[in-house]
């Protein structure tokens, strides 16, 4: 009898798809217990690196245009419609049933297009012209926060991990996702999907491991300048909030409830956002 080949799953940082330096490997089994996959367990370093990728890759992706960032999220999109039978297949594997699994591709690359329409319209949506007593005009408009770190929802399927990073991205921001064992399979293969959708290397950087492990290195580092940790529990809140302290990181807390459809929601935007002001005096 043949043995079939096991695919390990690697991580995906700065545009490439290393292995993580710890060695360490998690198999990931169907409901029969029969193995599918092994996955790689991110280490403090794969994170520290995918933070330093982040940033190198922040300057250019955030002073792209809109369009293009809109455009990147729609061809994402495609490439997702046209292997979405290879992520049904994956999503089943980690316990949805056939039709769920169906179901949550189509939402996913729903959600992308979602966002590629509101990356070139929240502008005018957050942003405002302020009335001053004087002869100046005044602007408020959203900026980029930064490298963002993204806790994706303990969740099956590929649409919930959707939701968490293309809001990040769409604002210009750029990010690093720790997805959950529960749907970590799309979510790498998700990864092939960026890398071939013309995404710069390092805008998105997707790690697998033990939230437990990973999320206080997370909200420590000093060079993260915000943190969506989604299904948060009271005591990772509290300790997220202490370490995060220390360096003003912004913290987010999304819940996403058990049954919960996901959605486009462009406030999720605003809260990668900084609001910068401009005065300008009035022309004679």
């Amino acid at each position: 009898m043949r043995q079939p080949v096991w695919k390990t799953y690697k991580l995906y940082i700065g545009g490439k798809f290393p292995r993580t330096e710890s060695g360490r490997y998690e198999a990931v089994r169907d409901s029969d217990g029969s193995l599918v996959a092994n996955v790689s367990r991110a280490s403090r370093k794969d994170f520290r690196n995918a933070v330093v990728s982040a940033r190198a890759a922040f300057p250019a992706w955030s002073g792209a245009t809109a369009y293009l960032r809109g455009q990147i999220l729609y061809r994402a999109a495609e490439m997702l419609e046209g292997r979405a039978a290879q992520f049904a297949e994956e999503l089943e594997q980690q316990g949805l049933d056939a039709a769920a699994a169906r179901r949550d591709v189509v939402r996913a690359a729903d959600l992308l297009v979602g966002y590629a329409g509101w990356t070139d319209k929240y502008q005018a949506l957050f942003g405002t012209v302020n009335p001053v007593a004087g002869p100046h005009f005044c602007f408020s408009t959203p900026e980029p926060t930064g490298v963002v770190g993204v806790l994706t929802p303990r969740r099956a399927g590929l649409s919930p991990f959707i939701e968490a990073i293309a809001p990040v991205i769409a604002g210009g921001n750029t990010c690093v996702a720790l997805a959950p064992f529960e749907a970590s399979l799309a979510a790498i293969s998700f990864a092939e999907v960026l890398h071939t959708s013309d995404l710069p290397g390092g805008v998105v950087n997707i790690l697998t491991g033990q939230r437990a492990e990973l999320l206080p290195h997370v909200a420590a580092h000093m060079d993260v300048n915000a943190l969506a940790l989604w299904d948060a529990s009271p005591d990772e809140r509290r300790q997220t909030e202490e370490m995060g302290a220390a360096n003003l990181k912004r913290c987010f807390f999304p819940q996403l409830g058990v049954g919960e459809m996901v959605e486009t929601n462009p406030a999720l935007l605003m809260n990668f956002q900084e609001i910068k002001t401009t005065w300008h005096p009035v022309g004679s």
